[in-house]
This record gives structure tokens, sequence and C-alpha cells, in this order.
């Protein structure tokens, strides 16, 4: 196992010393404005320990959809959607995830947070990986070399269990995990947000919250597709919450769970109802032309943005009204 820790941390640490050792914002924005985040109790906060809510888009796995991973794209969801954060989905176990390529996954996923930092947006590091507790020796190297390099900047949040399975447990598989990853990501970086994914894919932030991990700057994933989940699902964020819990939805969709089927507007309508009572932060899943209702993007969109309203799915023209009229 030690041999292939060496040869996943290589290229890694390869590409981190061409990219340099920092980046520095061009103008002040919402990073700026709140600082770094911090739980409180069950809520996000800013450095003036107000709760912080913030509206933001999700890539599409990074091996299948990397086109977009560019500064450009970056650019363009702060300056035209009014972004506030983006989350760069680094795929792990499928075709050309970062076990098989993880020199080329890690360009995206740098390119993305490289420039989420020059935009002064904040910008989710996930492992976006359905068995992250089946490649722990791989989640540490990758999360370890992230904390040495974006450590010391307050943009970064580090999500290191996408979605786990509904067969795994929390205190068997997710926890132990993440205690691991977390003390890796501490060895470098003692401040900045984690946030930790909860099974049956990331919707049982209340199993987590009853059994929380001692760290006072972790929050819990929850995940939602409006078409699939409704109020019981937050009946179960809202007794995590109850509990003490602080949460993040790093993923939710406008359609069904599979990413397809129609755009749910009421049931959008709701949830964003909820996120703000709540003060939740959340990202939309997908900058992504793939042909599916989730994606924000008709196929063909440049990679560069500057999209016309005909680039944009319906998915996208509801969502970019979403994250406009959010405020911070």
């Amino acid at each position: 196992m030690k041999t292939l820790v060496l040869t996943l941390l290589l290229p890694v640490a390869l590409l981190i010393t061409r990219a340099g050792a920092g980046t520095t914002p061009s103008a002040p924005g919402v990073v700026t404005e709140h600082g770094r985040l911090q739980v409180a109790g069950n809520r996000i906060v800013g450095k003036h320990g107000r709760p912080v809510s913030l509206a933001g888009n999700s890539f599409y796995w990074s091996q299948w959809m990397g086109r977009f991973y560019t500064a450009e794209t970056v650019a363009w969801l702060k300056r035209d959607w009014d972004s506030a954060l983006v989350r760069a989905a680094c795929g792990v176990t499928r075709d050309g995830g970062y076990l098989g390529d993880p020199a080329g996954n890690l360009a995206r996923v740098t390119a993305v947070v490289d420039a989420a930092i020059q935009n002064d947006i904040y910008v989710i590091i996930d492992w976006h990986d359905h068995k992250a507790h089946q490649h722990v020796e791989q989640a540490l190297a990758f999360f370890s070399e992230m904390a040495r390099r974006y450590g010391s900047s307050p943009h970064v949040i580090y999500e290191i269990f996408n979605e786990p399975l509904a067969d795994a447990s929390w205190e068997r598989d997710v926890k132990p995990y993440a205690e691991r990853v977390i003390a890796a990501i501490r060895a470098h970086d003692p401040d900045n947000l984690i946030v930790v994914g909860t099974p049956a894919w990331s919707q049982r932030v209340d199993l987590a919250a009853a059994d929380p991990i001692k760290d006072p700057n972790v929050a819990y994933t929850l995940h939602f597709y409006a078409g699939t989940h409704k109020a019981d699902l937050r009946a179960k964020a809202e007794k995590a919450m109850d509990l003490g819990a602080a949460i993040m939805v790093t993923e939710w969709g406008t359609c069904n769970a599979d990413g397809n089927g129609p755009v749910d507007e009421a049931s959008v309508r709701e949830w964003m109802d909820f996120m703000r009572r709540h003060h939740l932060s959340h990202c939309n899943w997908a900058v992504s032309d793939v042909r599916e209702s989730a994606s924000i993007l008709r196929p063909g969109a440049s990679d560069k943005g500057n999209w016309k309203d005909t680039d944009l799915t319906p998915s996208g023209m509801l969502v970019r009204g979403v994250i406009r009229g959010w405020g911070r």
C-alpha cells in the first residue's frame, strides 16, 4: 500500500510545484467580506460571527466534463450568475477518474480552485466518490497535498466524502474514514471548514449529528434533488440541526435524483425557502452540457462562459435566477 500512495502522490507533488505556492485575489469579493468560514453551534458563520448563506455551482465529474474546469468559466459564474461558491468535483473511481489519472484530474481541480481564489469566491474541493472508505490511502494523499497548497487560503472548503451509499454505516465506515482524513488535513491546515458526507447519498445527516466528529470546524453534507426529495428529507435535516449539527448543501438538483425528469419548480421553491430560513449554503448540480435535466447548459455551450440565454437549459435558467437573487 505504501508503494501505491507514493505513486499517486508523486504526480500531485509535481503538479503543485509547477503551479506555484498560491494565488492572490484580483479584487475584493465575498471571501474578503466574510473571511474564513467557521462552525458556531449549528450554523456556519463568517469572521464577523454572523451566519453566512452562499449560493453557487457544482462542476460535473472532473474526468467527464473537464473542459468546463477553466478560469474563464469560474469568472463568468461570478460575474454573470453572481455565484459566491463553486465546487470542484474530483471524480475518483469511474473511467478516467483520479485513481487512474491523478495528474489530469488534479490539474482540472486546481484550475478551478486557483480561479476561485483569483475571483475571491469560496471553493469546495470535493472527493467525488461513493466508496471513499475503500480508498483511504488515496484520499489521504490527495487531501494532504491540497491542505499543503491551500491551507493558508480562507477561500477553501474540503468535502472529503461526496455520497456514501445506503449500505455504508456511519459508525463503521464513514466516521472512521473521516477522522483519518481530517487528521491528515489538520496536520497542514488547522482552520478551514471540512464537510463530511453522510450515509444514503448524503441524506442521513441525522445519523451524523447523533454521533458527531470531534473537530470544531466540521459540517455535514446534505444532498437533495427537488423532484425526488421532499418534506421527509427536510425533517431529517431539521432533526440534525436540532441536535447541534451544521449543514451544507454541497449538491442539489432541480429534477429527479437520477439527473433527469422534469424541473420541479414548486419543490425548488420549497427547498430554497428552507435553506434561506436555516442560513444554508448550497451548490447546484451541475456545470455541464451532458444531455440530462440537471445540466445547466445545452450541448455545445462554450467552456469559456459568455453564455446566452439560448445556451441555458430550463434548469440553468431557473438556477441562474436563484443564485442571482440569493444575496449574501
